[in-house]
């Protein structure tokens, strides 16, 4: 029989968010869903590793995505974009197709010790081949270092 008493594991131990990301632009674009007026920025002190998924949701031509990057930045409106992780060219060209890419924290320090930053935040920062394309942006933290209650929750609007 089903029950609606359940102890929490993954959702304790990860801090899952999805995102719409309409960029509006052909030029790299930290995720946001008005073309980088808002931009989706996470605080990543508390936890070890970082991943990102990013499924074309809307392919206005033949490329789709064709880069996706992890930005660690100085605050949480994305300032001073600095990148950590890049996936190289690809051609997320048809809905469904998806590019993942990571990083560790420790890899966000050292990028930004050496450009003299403190990058305490971290996003996905995409390029599309069409100002059309639209995506679905996943940001997984991984790891934390207190892990507790609903990390990952429901988000209804």
């Amino acid at each position: 029989m089903a029950s609606a008493v359940t102890t929490q594991h993954i959702a304790s131990n990860m801090a899952l968010l999805s995102y719409d990301h309409d960029p509006g632009s052909t030029s790299a674009v930290i995720t946001s869903p008005d073309g980088g007026t808002t931009k989706r920025v996470v605080p990543l002190a508390l936890y070890e590793w970082f991943g990102v998924a990013a499924m074309t949701s809307v392919s206005a031509s033949s490329s789709g995505i064709t880069k996706v990057e992890i930005v660690g930045c100085t605050d949480s409106t994305g300032a001073n974009p600095t990148v950590v992780v890049d996936s190289g060219t690809v051609a997320a060209d048809a809905v469904g197709d998806f590019v993942f890419v990571e990083c560790q924290a420790s890899q966000v320090k050292e990028v930004g010790d050496a450009a003299g930053l403190t990058l305490t935040h971290v996003a996905a920062r995409l390029t599309c081949s069409n100002s059309g394309d639209e995506a679905v942006v996943t940001y997984l933290r991984l790891r934390p270092k207190f892990p507790q209650k609903d990390l990952t929750t429901n988000v209804i609007s």
